[in-house]
């Protein structure tokens, strides 16, 4: 049994990893219920570790009496190395100021999407995208902008793949989303309208390092203004393209 646990193959640094791992944007408060549940340890391991957390501060409890991830935690997070949201958000607060729209940074993660920043504004259209949190690929702007750059082989497996269908309008078809994903090639940008939310479309570029995709932005409008996304595509473009250059010529 690694690590003297007493479930075999698991050690304490697994354990606990599975624990924190078990919050993300939309479970962002556990019960040690939900704790065990989520991370398919024994109750008593997670009752033994989240207390041995709790007391580090790596995990905190709100007034319910849930768990949820404590201050060290957010400490040592922001020792994390982080140039791309360093050298892209002035872009993303000059896009927004130039637009007063939801504006977001998202990279590949797998075969999801992870929001990394994020500028919006009161009067801003509501959209699901949370920083930190992970949405699927194919119904999203900046997934779209993403998947499209990506090696053929890369692009190929996703496609075969079962694909998420969050609205009516999402495109789950392997050979309609291959033809959108090459005209996303073609023109250098992506659109969807409603495809991941109903009331919100959106366009997308990615941005390109060496013709690689190392992260997407996107910005978002609803639905009823969707006539108002080719007039966006420009600044898009520009502040797409003013992220690859200063990521890739650090400093």
């Amino acid at each position: 049994m690694a690590g003297g646990s007493r479930e075999p193959g698991r050690t304490v640094t697994s354990r606990v990893l599975a624990i924190l791992g078990a919050f993300d944007a939309e479970h962002p408060l556990l019960s040690l219920s939900d704790l065990a549940r989520r991370s398919g340890l024994a109750l008593s391991t997670v009752h033994r570790l989240a207390a041995e957390l709790e007391e580090g501060h790596a995990l905190s409890r709100a007034p319910d009496g849930r768990l949820r991830i404590g201050l060290r935690l957010w400490e040592l997070g922001q020792l994390a190395p982080s140039r791309l949201q360093d050298v892209a958000h002035p872009w993303l607060q000059d896009l927004f100021a130039g637009t007063g729209e939801n504006v977001h940074l998202a990279v590949r993660d797998g075969l999801e999407v992870l929001y990394v920043d994020k500028v919006y504004g009161r009067r801003a259209v509501p959209i699901v995208s949370r920083v930190g949190s992970r949405l699927p690929m194919h119904p999203t702007g900046v997934g779209k902008a993403l998947l499209a750059f990506e090696p053929d082989w890369f692009v190929e497996a996703y496609l075969r793949r079962s694909l998420e269908r969050p609205t009516s309008h999402t495109i789950t078809e392997p050979g309609r989303l291959a033809r959108e994903l090459a005209t996303v090639r073609a023109q250098g940008y992506a659109l969807t309208y409603e495809e991941m939310t109903l009331g919100s479309c959106s366009a997308a570029a990615p941005v390109l390092v060496d013709g690689r995709p190392v992260a997407a932005l996107g910005i978002v409008l609803a639905s009823r203004r969707a006539r108002e996304l080719p007039r966006l595509v420009d600044p898009l473009l520009h502040a797409a393209a003013g992220i690859a250059k200063a990521v890739g010529n650090p400093m």
